[in-house]
């Protein structure tokens, strides 16, 4: 068993590096030799890589091209070899691996479409906990509003995006020939969650940006109201900051509100 262990260690060594050493151990076929015979694994390894990032990334498939995608996702399974058996997991790195890696990330929309695909598979795929809802709140006595702090839904994830990724792909996902790519006036502030079985997404202010920003960090309501306060027309901070937390209980945004713990 410690030789078949070895020769498997080896074998897979053979396929992810390159390394020939494994071919001492292996035999010719009856029609092909074993070098030919490891190739077919090296490249079956790498395409069905290929073939799991396109199902993954199909809006970014459109933009790049059959070729320019292939290219590279090829780039990315040689840099980052499968380490999940679950292959749902492996392109998630993808994203930044095309924000940091040369020629893609001279193009910054598609580091930015990669992300916000992969966001919305994230929010389908999250746990599914339950909503925080407006009687849950109703419950909870006045004075303590203040020191509640909330949690976020685990399918929600926010994005700043400064080209016009969106979109691309939503172009891609009507099957539209894309767009120009072209960077944005300001920063698009997007959440995207999920609604029953449905990923979503819309954009946000600059202000909600910030406060749900500050909620999932763990801030207090309390510490919210203050924050909007320095955003604009303090009289209205509280109200706003309300309005705000009424919607996000109203989309499925929060999971939880507890109070905060007292050193």
């Amino acid at each position: 068993m410690r030789g078949f262990a070895a020769l498997q260690g080896a074998f897979q060594n053979a396929i992810l590096t390159g390394d020939d050493a494994v071919l001492a151990g292996l035999l010719d076929g009856p029609k092909e030799g074993r070098e030919a015979l490891l190739a077919v694994y090296r490249h079956a390894y790498s395409a069905r890589l290929v073939e799991i990032l396109a199902s993954d990334f199909p809006a970014l498939k459109a933009v790049l091209g059959d070729d320019g995608f292939e290219t590279a996702a090829r780039a990315y399974v040689s840099a980052h070899p499968s380490t999940h058996r679950n292959a749902r997991w492996y392109g998630r790195g993808f994203a930044d691996f095309l924000a940091r890696t040369e020629p893609w990330s001279d193009r910054a929309e598609f580091g930015e479409l990669a992300c916000f695909e992969t966001a919305l598979a994230d929010a389908f795929d999250a746990a599914d906990l339950g909503p925080l809802t407006l009687a849950d709140l109703a419950a909870v006595p006045p004075e303590h509003w203040g020191d509640l702090i909330f949690s976020v839904d685990p399918s929600a994830s926010r994005l700043d995006l400064a080209t016009n990724a969106i979109e691309l792909w939503s172009s891609a996902a009507e099957g539209a020939d894309p767009p120009l790519a072209a960077p944005l006036a300001a920063t698009e502030k997007l959440i995207v969650w999920r609604d029953g079985a449905t990923p979503m997404y819309r954009a946000m202010t600059d202000e909600e940006a910030m406060l749900w920003d500050e909620a999932a960090r763990g801030s207090t309501f309390g510490e919210l109201c203050v924050l909007a306060a320095t955003f604009a027309a303090p009289d209205e901070a509280a109200g706003r900051a309300a309005g705000y937390l009424a919607s996000w209980i109203g989309a499925g945004l929060l999971a939880q509100a507890r109070p905060a713990e007292v050193s």
